[in-house]
Order: structure tokens, then C-alpha cells, then sequence
């Protein structure tokens, strides 16, 4: 892949698709910045992979702009994966007007704050991946998950606005996950489960049924696909969604 030499920042690093995504590109060779809250996972991270520990919330501007000022000292960063836990589930005119303050600050906001840091340093450098972590909802909205659905359109538009802007050499693209084996899968089959009177144990065969390859995402097969979209081989996709979820969607 080529990303020797390439510094990376990952956000949402700590556990689920962003750890697998700061670990694999640590293994192509790029130095790695591992963007979260949780100190103490981001210290088992870096012991593990050298990944250095950013400990930051995206929804704090003002310590965003502070850390990643600091990183940006040393150098450009020439890769930003923009990935953060997504929203609570629930019926969407059951939501309240903080969570999608909440999801937007986390989601959009904090993207295009991270962006307007980053690109200039990109171009200079003449190489720039953004990828965005976010979810197949952006062609399918999934039943229960409405403040999600709507963040994650708003970041699926955001991008594809910001394709047409960036420079030469300079790219942004989603990863849209499906059903991945991680803590936030189990807590909303646990939510649905207890919304609908039934069991996770059924919640998660109901979804499995949906899918063509008969089981849950690995987050490694995500991050998978991250890192192709960072590295050189993906210089000519830009303003993509690219689904990693088993063959679940049925839209082309």
C-alpha cells in the first residue's frame, strides 16, 4: 500500500472499526495519531501498535483545534479517517432536538472542522485521503435508527460536496459498514430486543437473514477498506460510498 512515510489520524481509535483501522494502517507502515477519549485504551493501542495517543472529544472545538494543532507542528497529516460511535436507536419523532445537536457535533461538525484543519497541509504535500466511517444507511435508512439515518446523509452529502473542492491528489470517500461484530452492534440488538418484547438472540438472527454472507462484518474487513482508499492505488476514487456489509443492501 505504500504508506510509509504517511501520518495518519484516526478518530474513534480506542475500539471497534477505528482500533482495526489504526492497526492496520500501523502494519502498512504509516505513524499512526489514535484519536479518542478513553486513556486507557488508547495506551494499550500504542503499546501494541506504536500508534501515538490523541485523547481529544469531537465535540470540544477547542481541543481539537488544540491537539491537532500540536500534530500538524511536526508535519502534515496526510490521512484523516473520520469515524466516531453512532447515535442512539430509537423512532425517529421520539428523538429529541439535543441528540441530533449531539450527533452533529460528533459527526459533521467535528469532520469538517478536521478537514478545514488538515487539507491545507494535504495539498502542500500533494497527497490527501479523507475517509469517512459511516454507515449504509446513507441508501437505506435502517428501521430505529433516525437521528443516525439523518446524520449519516448529512455526512454522505458533505462529502460528496467536498469531492468536487478538494485539490489534485486530495480525495474523500465513505466506508459504509453493514452489520459489524462490534460493542455498538450488540447494544442496539439489545435495545430492539427490549423495545419489541423479543430476544437479541432473535434480533441478530432477523438481521443475519438479510445478509447474502450469512454473518456479521469483521471490523478488520472494514478497516480493510479504509486503508485501500488511503493508500495510492485509490488516487482516482473520490466522493464514493463503498459498502462493506455482506451483501445486505439490495440498492445498486
Amino acid at each position: 500500500m505504500e504508506l510509509q512515510g504517511r501520518r495518519a489520524l484516526v478518530c474513534g481509535a480506542s475500539k471497534g472499526i477505528g482500533r482495526a483501522t489504526a492497526v492496520a494502517l500501523a502494519a502498512e507502515g504509516a505513524t499512526v495519531f489514535a484519536l479518542a477519549r478513553s486513556v486507557d485504551k488508547l495506551a494499550t493501542l500504542a503499546r501494541e501498535t506504536g500508534a501515538v495517543p490523541v485523547v481529544a472529544d469531537l465535540q470540544d472545538p477547542e481541543a481539537l483545534d488544540d491537539a491537532i494543532g500540536a500534530l500538524l507542528e511536526a508535519g502534515p497529516l496526510h490521512i484523516l479517517v473520520n469515524n466516531t460511535g453512532g447515535p442512539p436507536g430509537g423512532p425517529l419523532l421520539e428523538a429529541g432536538l439535543d441528540a441530533f445537536r449531539v450527533a452533529f457535533e460528533r459527526h459533521v461538525l467535528a469532520a469538517h472542522r478536521l478537514a478545514q484543519l488538515t487539507v491545507p497541509g494535504m495539498a502542500a504535500a500533494g497527497y490527501g485521503r479523507i475517509v469517512n466511517v459511516v454507515s449504509t444507511s446513507v441508501r437505506e435508512p435502517i428501521p430505529n435508527l433516525g437521528v443516525s439515518n439523518t446524520t449519516r446523509g448529512a455526512m454522505a452529502g458533505w462529502a460528496k460536496t467536498l469531492s468536487s473542492e478538494l485539490p489534485p491528489g486530495v480525495t474523500v470517500n465513505n466506508v459504509l459498514p453493514g452489520f459489524t461484530d462490534t460493542d455498538r452492534l450488540v447494544g442496539l440488538r439489545e435495545g430492539i430486543a427490549a423495545r419489541t418484547g423479543g430476544t437479541p438472540e432473535g434480533v441478530l438472527a432477523a438481521w443475519l437473514g438479510q445478509v447474502p454472507e450469512g454473518r456479521l462484518i469483521r471490523p478488520e474487513e472494514t478497516a480493510a477498506a479504509v486503508v485501500f482508499l488511503c493508500s495510492p492505488a485509490a488516487g482516482a476514487i473520490r466522493g464514493v460510498s463503498l459498502p462493506v456489509d455482506g451483501g445486505r443492501m439490495r440498492s445498486i
